[in-house]
């Protein structure tokens, strides 16, 4: 199936407020305790992220940071738009100076690749037009009623929908590094994040990207079917669709957050994760709190591009 054509696509350009990181380290510090027994943020050179356990496309989460935010719910709720299939290579292009890029994120599979409706966690470089590609699919085999994990072509570039996506040039530096155990208060990993910066930074927008791994413990996660057959419109219907797992550690979890939605319907944090013992989805919360433990390293993005924003929004299905 053929993807949309870029020069047809709204794209909205908006300056991300980008504090020094030993700033954000100070407010996470402060806030992180009241969700976690343990907390260690620091400002480190990020490790080489290719390695593992973390096995991304990329080294490392800095040259020229940037979140991109493409679709969103409202193409696939209440009813699919199957025709919004998009390519993150013309799309680089279109933002992009740089021949250089690694780009991580959540979002919806290429439907297309496997006949069916999928779940995304991009994990791909693009060096001089050279693509080293370990993006993974996740999809539910509905006769086991289990996650099928699988990687794709290394010429497969597509996604569908929607997808938070954070785009640097892959190469190392200066990140944040966020390390948590035991969660003792109601908020998830990423929330506990966002709401700190948020409630800190108040009418500043901010946006982060990188990646953390769940090093002990179990998540909440889940997996799209394939395409619902009927309207899904509201929570209860939606959630009703959705498989929902208890996925087991190690988990390698890839996305972005904001802190505000803003005029342009943004989507506040979407991570997904993969493994490699078959599991992957869509990260909710840990399900095992007295022993989780979260390692993570994040960067700050410059810029947010805002790309074929849906013109109805929904009030569901950003979670």
């Amino acid at each position: 199936m053929a993807t949309l054509d870029v020069k047809k696509l709204s794209i909205v350009e908006r300056q991300l407020y980008t504090p020094r990181l030993e700033e954000i380290v100070e407010v996470l510090r402060q806030a992180l305790g009241a969700n976690f027994s343990e907390v260690d943020v620091s400002v480190v050179e990020c490790p080489d992220l290719t390695q593992e356990p973390f096995t991304l496309a990329g080294k490392g989460l800095n040259g020229n940071p940037k979140i991109l935010e493409i679709g969103g719910p409202a193409f696939l709720l209440p009813n699919v738009q199957r025709e919004k299939v998009y390519d993150i290579q013309p799309l680089l292009k279109t933002i992009s100076k740089s021949e250089n890029a690694l780009i991580i994120g959540a979002g919806a599979g290429p439907w297309p690749y496997l006949n069916k409706n999928c779940e995304l966690m991009m994990n791909l470089s693009i060096s001089s037009s050279i693509v080293k590609n370990q993006t993974r699919l996740a999809s539910v085999n509905t006769v086991n009623d289990c996650c099928i994990l699988q990687t794709v072509d290394n010429k497969e570039t597509r996604f569908a929908l929607l997808a938070n996506l954070f785009v640097s040039e892959g190469i190392p530096g200066k990140v944040l590094k966020v390390h948590v155990k035991k969660r003792i208060g109601d908020k998830d990993f990423v929330a506990s994040i966002r709401t700190a910066l948020a409630d800190h930074y108040k009418d500043k927008l901010i946006g982060l990207g990188g990646t953390f791994i769940i090093k002990e413990g179990k998540a909440k996660q889940h997996v799209m079917q394939d395409f619902s057959k009927t309207p899904l419109n509201n929570e209860e219907e939606l959630n009703n669709w959705l498989r929902f797992f208890n996925m087991s550690a190690p988990l390698i979890a890839v996305g972005t957050l904001v802190t505000a939605e803003t005029d342009l319907d943004l989507r506040v944090q979407h991570f997904h994760s993969f493994s490699h013992h078959g599991e992957g989805g869509h990260y909710h919360i840990d399900t095992t709190p007295e022993t989780v433990e979260y390692l993570g390293y994040f960067n700050t993005g410059n810029t947010l591009y805002r790309i074929d924003k849906p013109i109805i929004s929904h009030t569901f299905g950003k979670d």
